[in-house]
């Protein structure tokens, strides 16, 4: 009964901000890596932050810099803080956490998330 909801999407001009949330709710024992991914039309779906919970998070070289990704395993969220926003960041967002829900170890994946980034 694990379910995700992402948050925090929007239109936004170049040089913007914006911070998605994804907040996972249901039987959660325990909680693995949390990434974000982004799916623009015509592309394919590309990993951007990941936090594997044990170090240092990982980011695709294009967002460095720009994106920081946090996670709150109390809350069961994870948040990406999107500042220095370009039109190439524009994309369906998308959350994807592993969750061990008592009995077995999933992926889970959020809505997704519009992020638009135009003047």
């Amino acid at each position: 009964q694990v379910q995700l909801v992402e948050s925090g999407g929007g239109l936004v001009q170049p040089g913007g901000s914006l911070r998605l949330s994804c907040a996972a709710s249901g039987s959660i024992f325990s909680i693995g890596t949390m990434d974000w991914y982004r799916q623009a039309p015509g592309k394919q779906r590309e990993l951007v932050a990941r936090d594997t919970g044990g170090g240092k998070p990982n980011y695709a070289d294009s967002v460095k810099g720009r994106f920081t990704i946090s996670r709150d395993n109390a809350k069961k969220t994870v948040d990406l803080q999107m500042n220095s926003l370009k039109p190439e960041d524009t994309a369906v967002y998308y959350c994807a956490l592993d969750l061990y829900d008592g009995s077995a170890w999933s992926r889970y994946w959020g809505q997704g998330t519009q992020v638009t980034v135009s003047s």
